[in-house]
């Protein structure tokens, strides 16, 4: 299963957003794989782009999510 994933390697303005095709590999223990159907992006997603509040890079967009289970780990 493949990925598209909204991601930042650098901060800056909304030009660092790049979309980002990734191949996700299955489930492991503890884990669940989600197909998301409808993702949250907040105002505090324009503070970690753009570095206010800097986090790890390369960092995905958004933390809220709802979608379909699609896989299961052990456990």
């Amino acid at each position: 299963m493949t990925a598209l994933t909204a991601r930042i390697e650098r901060f800056g303005g909304p030009e660092v957003i790049e979309w980002v095709e990734e191949a996700l590999p299955p489930p492991g223990p503890g884990e669940v794989l989600v197909r998301t159907r409808a993702v949250g992006l907040n105002f505090i997603d324009t503070y970690h782009r753009s570095g206010v509040y800097p986090g790890p890079l390369p960092a995905g967009l958004g933390v809220e999510g709802a979608g379909v289970v699609e896989g299961v780990g052990e456990g």
